[in-house]
């Protein structure tokens, strides 16, 4: 996943080389961009924040993040679903 703070709003950007990209309108000060992830991806998904997790790149855009309660697939699917909307 590829995450751009300082956006304008907070969405899910589409996918590019693989990755899903996301816009999140926080800044990256104390972690509230990832904060701000964990929200997006938590009411995209349909689960509770504490089932989302990032698990690498708290610092940098490139994002690896950890959903309980969801398979990759159906993950995949929706937010795949959700990026080509955008």
């Amino acid at each position: 996943m590829t995450a751009s703070p300082r956006a304008s709003r907070t969405a899910v950007a589409g996918i590019a080389e693989g990755r899903l990209r996301v816009r999140l309108a926080a800044p990256p000060v104390e972690g509230a961009a990832n904060e701000e992830l964990v929200r997006l991806l938590s009411r995209s998904l349909g689960v509770p924040r504490s089932a989302v997790a990032v698990t690498a790149g708290l610092s940098g855009r490139r994002k690896t993040v950890v959903i309980r309660g969801v398979t990759e697939a159906a993950a995949q699917s929706l937010l795949e679903g959700i990026g080509r909307r955008a």
